[in-house]
């Protein structure tokens, strides 16, 4: 049996995201320019807005589809400063869930069959 190294360069690491931190920093800069932290309604429709357009951008086939993209995972983070919410841990444990939900296709549709 041949054994493979596998490498990883010095600078991988770098480029993983800390989302604990950068919903830290969105929210501090909300507070800094002076935008909204206290309407949840408000900020939920905010977020729907910015999804809105990330799907018009997508249909449209327009060049700023990242853009919009990234401006819905900013809302989020935002959102989820607001209400105390630490995302990255709520969606580490949402992976985990979804991986040991089975599901069975009845009529081309996922029916899920089994939840975690």
């Amino acid at each position: 049996m041949q054994m493979f190294e596998l490498f990883i360069p010095s600078d991988f690491f770098k480029f993983m995201i800390d989302l604990k931190k950068l919903q830290k920093d969105i929210y501090d800069n909300k507070v800094a320019k002076g935008f909204n932290t206290t309407d949840i309604h408000l900020e939920f429709c905010l977020t729907y807005g910015e999804l809105a357009e990330a799907f018009t951008a997508y249909h449209k086939k327009l060049p700023d589809l990242d853009e919009e993209l990234a401006d819905v995972v900013i809302y989020l983070l935002g959102l989820a400063a607001i209400l105390n919410i630490d995302l990255e841990d709520e969606i580490l444990k949402k992976v985990e869930k979804n991986k040991k939900r089975k599901y069975k296709k009845i009529n081309g549709v996922n029916i899920r069959t089994k939840d975690a």
